[in-house]
């Protein structure tokens, strides 16, 4: 099977068939080039994806990167990445085997295409030159012959015809010769043109056409050939990346097995826990007796006389509550919450509140919630120190020690505190150790540089180390004393804190406790303490004879109350409460349960004055 012998006739054709044949290659040159762009920008947006859901480094999302579904989740971003990476290598190997090879292919086979095709035009060209030659002569000799027949019949008439002189009868005769001889050139002519022609002619539709052809066949049999190999190929670069996606899938389900409800759970237990104590049992309250009898200048003074044990604390007979005693204005200044009281509930008592707005009956709250209440608003252990730290809370500076957070979570907070501190002691010990490598270099090599000159550097990394490890002893001796493995600690320090155990020995045991409170009422670092000390030396020998505030009158809570701030103090609807500060005009009202005093906004109680005491 030859197109050379088959198609020996169909020149035009094989032309017009090559042709469609390399626009073919040239279409599916442009579908694999289509294909990698699609991959790119698959990849891309796979990549912009896992981009979108990354946890942001130093924000919130990152923490919560510890469970195990987040890590998963993590996981599988990180696996989508080089799942994107996949269809980036497909789109470069088929753009380098198949795109880039198929396009260079492509500009031979039309060199070859051409050259073949003009080859072709050529032997054409050649035999319709030897057919027009033949045409020709052909035309010559018959000519000829027609011209001798002529003559030679002219010849014949002037023969015979008797009037004619012998002279022109000759050249009659002479000029049928040359006629003749003409025909007989002609012939020759023409006989050697058509064996030469029959030759040409031969040599062309047996020998170049058919080489010509064949090689055309050969070159369309290669583009075919190779259009088939390159789809191949085309399926071989999707299938050399199956593997490594099929492991990227078998790491995302790898990562979903991964996932530990329980460890979960326990990170948020480790998250949240407070170390707090659950609250015990509430003790019965006895209301009948006050709502029994009216309030008089005898109830309040009577009310005012009882309840009130002997406090006795370095050898004195009366309990101190320094420093809210006397000094009204030093009171509000360290004491007053310094924000708006929050409005009143939206559902209150149908009783009209003399200082508040109106508002509806109140929903009975859940036992849960009354728990929380208890919970959370713990007593608060007035000393100075803890008045400093509540201005600053209050004024929005973090306590450095972290007392502001439950126990628990202040102790998270500072064992990562002193393993970054850590950290950064490791890193400049680092640092000056290989200062002190350089200084020797210096001094062994003195063209390499000045040993001098390095000095200054090495005292500010030394400096910068006894820095961070003082640093680090501080937050230390406050981990310590989280944990319950520092000393007692010293009398001066327990004298400050005393007198509010004294008064409330079933809330508050020791100073370790009120670090632990969550109203903001710590200790503060050395330092600070040892300032404090001075300070509550002063306090005790103004204040050490000075008896609590009177009581002016009864009031009656409408709402409950969280006091959360410092100077604050929590009530329960319907608890009636001694008052001993009215408003003065910031909304909030000051008043005293047994020996534990604070504000209350004014809208939440219901106030009943003492005239006398008013007036007086």
């Amino acid at each position: 099977m030859s197109w050379g012998i088959e198609l020996w006739d169909q020149f035009d054709n094989l032309e017009k068939h090559t042709q469609w044949g390399i626009d073919i290659l040239e279409k599916y040159i442009k579908f694999v080039k289509e294909r990698t762009e699609i991959e790119l920008s698959y990849a891309k947006q796979l990549r912009n994806l896992a981009k979108k859901y990354q946890p942001k480094k130093n924000s919130k999302e990152e923490e919560e990167y510890r469970y195990t579904a987040c890590k998963a989740f993590l996981s599988t971003l990180n696996e989508m990445n080089d799942y994107a990476g996949q269809h980036e290598v497909i789109s470069e190997n088929m753009t380098s085997h198949i795109t880039v090879e198929l396009a260079r292919y492509v500009q031979e086979l039309k060199q070859e295409r051409k050259s073949y095709f003009h080859d072709g035009r050529k032997a054409q060209q050649h035999i319709e030159i030897c057919w027009k030659q033949l045409e020709s002569s052909k035309r010559r000799f018959e000519r000829d012959c027609k011209e001798a027949d002529r003559a030679q019949q002219y010849f014949e008439k002037m023969d015979a015809d008797i009037n004619v002189t012998k002279a022109d009868v000759e050249k009659a005769r002479q000029q049928a010769q040359v006629r003749h001889q003409m025909a007989e050139d002609s012939r020759a002519d023409y006989s050697s043109i058509l064996q030469k022609f029959n030759h040409e002619q031969h040599e062309y539709y047996h020998t170049h056409i058919p080489n010509i052809f064949q090689k055309i066949q050969e070159m369309e049999e290669r583009r075919i050939l190779r259009i088939g190999e390159s789809m191949k190929t085309y399926a071989e670069v999707d299938r050399q990346v199956i593997p490594i996606i099929g492991k990227c899938l078998d790491e995302i389900v790898k990562a979903a097995e991964s996932i530990d409800q329980k460890n979960d759970s326990q990170l948020v237990i480790e998250a949240y826990k407070s170390g707090f104590e659950p609250p015990g049992d509430i003790e019965f309250e006895d209301y009948t007796q006050p709502m029994k009898r009216t309030v008089s200048d005898n109830s309040l003074s009577n009310s005012r006389g009882e309840g009130k044990p002997e406090l006795k604390f370095g050898g004195k007979s009366k309990g101190k509550l320094w420093p809210f005693i006397k000094k009204n204005k030093l009171m509000s200044l360290l004491t007053s919450p310094h924000q708006p009281p929050p409005p009143p509930p939206a559902s209150a008592l149908p009783t009209a509140v003399p200082n508040g707005p109106q508002s509806p009956k109140q929903q009975k709250e859940p036992l849960s919630h009354r728990f929380n209440e208890f919970m959370t608003s713990k007593p608060k252990i007035h000393c100075f120190r803890s008045l400093k730290r509540g201005l600053s809370l209050k004024l929005g500076a973090a306590p450095e020690d972290f007392s502001n957070l439950p126990p628990e979570q202040r102790r998270k907070k500072l064992q990562q505190k002193v393993d970054e501190l850590n950290k950064e002691i490791q890193k400049e010990m680092d640092q000056r150790d290989a200062i002190t490598k350089m200084k020797d270099v210096y001094l062994k090599n003195p063209q390499m540089g000045d040993p001098a000159s390095l000095d200054h550097k090495l005292t500010e990394v030394s400096q910068n180390i006894d820095k961070l490890r003082l640093e680090a002893q501080k937050f230390e001796a406050w981990l310590a004393e989280v944990e319950g493995r520092l000393p007692a600690r010293s009398d001066q320090a327990r004298r400050q804190s005393g007198m509010y155990e004294a008064q409330n020995p079933t809330t508050v045991n020791n100073c370790a406790q009120d670090r632990e409170s969550p109203d903001g009422s710590y200790t503060e670092e050395q330092s600070q303490e040892s300032e404090v000390k001075v300070l509550a030396t002063d306090f005790d020998d103004e204040f050490d004879d000075e008896e609590p505030l009177p009581a002016i009158g009864t009031c009656k809570a409408l709402y409950t109350f969280e006091g959360q701030n410092e100077g604050t103090i929590s009530v329960v609807e319907g608890e009636t409460l001694y008052v001993i500060e009215e408003d003065k005009g910031d909304g909030w009202t000051r008043i005293r349960r047994n020996e534990e005093e604070g504000y209350v906004p004014t809208s939440y109680v219901e106030v009943y004055l003492d005239k006398n005491a008013k007036d007086s």
